[in-house]
This record gives C-alpha cells, structure tokens and sequence, in this order.
C-alpha cells in the first residue's frame, strides 16, 4: 500500500505515532470525537496540552485500545470503496399530517402571561417615552396565542413537527 505508516495513527498533540492495539486517549467532548476531527492523544499529557485551546468546561481523557493491524487496513479499505459522501440525492422524509389540529385550549386551563414584562415595558418606554400598564400583558399574550396556533397549523398542513419562522403569519 502506498503511505505505509509506523503505528495506527498520529497523536495530535506531539505528532508520535501509536502503534496497533495501543492504548491510548480521547477527550470526552463530543466535538473533539468527531468523525471528521478524531483528536487521538498517546498520553493523558498530550491529551491535557489540547485543553487549554479548547477551552472546554468539563472534560476528561477516556482510554481506548487501538485496532490491530488486520482490522485497520480493512476498515480503511472499506472507506476507500464507499461512494462519496453527497453522490447520492438526499432522501425528504415527509410525514404525514396528524389527524387531530390544534387542541382547542380547555377553558380551566391556566392562561399564563407569555409576554416578558420588562421587555416590553423597556421597548415602549424607548420608543416612545411612555409607561405601560400591566394590564396590557393578558391581551397581548392573546394575540400571541392566536399568531402561534395559526404557524402550528401551517407547520402541520407541511407535514412537519417543527414551527418555523416561515409558519407565522405576516400581519
């Protein structure tokens, strides 16, 4: 093969070479395990010199073993016979609509404000220098409700279980 190697794979931080079925470390955080990244470390130093441009929160170094030699060069090879990522069209997976719409809201149903009062109390009183009663939070926490139900509906007739920004109505 051509790019023979001295181990299985290189550590990222001091560039030595592990050798087949060898221990070694990864870091714990998903971002460092990655496919496409794979920080491997020979030592829990070389996995501790990492952390420091990370910056993670909480991490710690998780001991692996390395293949043996055999089991490697056939995953590679079977990497090397994969079609390439993206060749194939993606597939949209469409759900179908729910048979029930939105739940009509059960009249002892707690109507909590949805509106942060200090917010919108900061944004009148910049805009316009007025205070505002809190009386205006049920009404508006209202209209919010309507506007929600309504970008439910439109997400469900797209067969979706997620609301979009594209599902609130305009006005």
């Amino acid at each position: 093969m051509e790019g023979e190697t001295s181990g299985w794979r290189r550590c990222s931080s001091c560039k030595k070479w592990i050798g087949f079925e060898t221990l070694y470390w990864v870091c714990n955080v998903s971002t460092c395990n990655r496919k496409r990244t794979g920080l491997v470390f020979c030592t829990v130093s070389c996995w501790d010199a990492h952390l420091s441009s990370m910056n993670h929160r909480e991490s710690w170094a998780v001991e692996k073993t390395s293949p043996d030699e055999n089991a490697w060069r056939a995953e590679r090879e079977a990497a090397a016979n994969a079609p390439p990522r993206g060749s194939q069209p993606r597939q949209r997976l469409v759900r179908p609509a729910p048979a029930q719409t939105v739940p009509a809201p059960t009249p002892d149903a707690p109507r909590e404000v949805l509106i942060v009062a200090s917010r919108l109390k900061n944004y009148i009183q910049a805009r316009s220098g007025m205070n505002t009663s809190e009386r205006v939070l049920a009404p508006l926490s209202e209209i919010v409700r309507r506007v929600c139900d309504e970008a439910i509906r439109n997400a469900e007739r797209e067969g979706r279980k997620t609301v979009l920004d594209r599902d609130v109505p305009d006005s």
